[in-house]
């Protein structure tokens, strides 16, 4: 027997063991970080996604502002159960808020393609230029004055969510296509007789993705805070529906005496925001780990 083998065999087997141990500790700690995020995120999204199906339909009230008497989270500014209210009052503000952002990287994403790759001045001009004159109206303004012309319907408020959004998405798209456009692989790509719809697509937008999802959790916020505005003025959600955030504004005036009110549905819409930004950067973070 040659007394060198089994001294040889051991490193050979650490080393094996190495990249195992190293997987299990990176696969335990990409879990890791979407918990805090997962659940804040979780809770309001499976409040508002099954919560309707666990609502009472009792349509009974009780003495307004009111804890105890059977009710978890007390009454409402009606008499109302509070707890069931939100169970209610989810799917508005969640389905409008994700509606009307998808919508808005939708209409977005191919208007700043199309202007940051053109090398036509006019063209560029006619699309940016009138953006810019809606990007110089404050938001709430704008909320305001077409909610005083719109009809009081959820798709309208879709709509007035998006154009308000527009603007900002459209000029972050065209800035990133402007800078990947510039680039000497595009140009490269230009000198190869490659069409204009495959560097746009096949190239430059897959480049944007990075930027625009940095802006996609931070746009959804933002998409919340003007369905909850929105709310609070009574656009778009009618004055007997369930809304976590028309809930806040009713409410408020029994803040000192019934806080459940506000602060359940306050708690929710913070936790969404919150958590939709987490799981976002969290998961991006990871593909950027992954890739290096």
């Amino acid at each position: 027997m040659d007394p060198v083998a089994p001294v040889e065999a051991k490193p050979a087997q650490r080393k094996e063991k190495r990249p195992e141990a190293a997987v299990e500790r990176n696969g335990g700690r990409a879990v890791g970080r979407y918990v805090v995020g997962g659940v804040l995120l979780g809770i309001p999204l499976l409040l508002a996604l099954f919560g309707p199906l666990f609502a009472s339909g009792d349509v009974s009230k009780d003495v307004a502002f009111t804890l105890g008497g059977g009710h978890l989270f007390g009454t409402d500014f009606v008499g109302r159960d509070v707890w069931n209210e939100v169970l209610l009052g989810g799917r508005s503000v969640v389905l409008v808020a994700a509606v009307a952002t998808a919508a808005t990287y939708a209409l977005a994403v191919p208007i700043g393609l199309l202007a940051g790759m053109t090398r036509n001045r006019l063209l560029d001009e006619v699309v940016m230029r009138p953006l810019d004159v809606v990007l110089a109206i404050p938001s709430m303004l704008m909320l305001l004055l077409l909610a005083s012309i719109a009809p009081n319907v959820l798709w309208v408020l879709i709509g007035i969510v998006v154009l308000i959004n527009l603007p900002d998405v459209i000029r972050i798209a065209r800035a990133s296509a402007l800078s990947l456009s510039a680039r000497p692989s595009v140009e490269a790509m230009r000198l190869q007789g490659e069409s204009w719809a495959r560097i746009a697509i096949g190239y430059v937008a897959r480049a944007m993705a990075r930027t625009l999802a940095a802006d996609f959790g931070t746009r959804f916020t933002g998409a919340i805070y003007l369905v909850a505005s929105a709310s609070f003025l009574g656009v778009g959600v009618s004055p007997q529906a369930s809304d976590w955030a028309a809930m806040v504004d009713r409410n408020r005036t029994g803040l000192f005496i019934q806080p459940w009110a506000v602060a359940l549905p306050a708690m929710l819409i913070i936790a969404l925001s919150v958590g939709v930004n987490l799981v976002f950067d969290q998961w991006w973070r990871g593909r950027t780990e992954v890739r290096g």
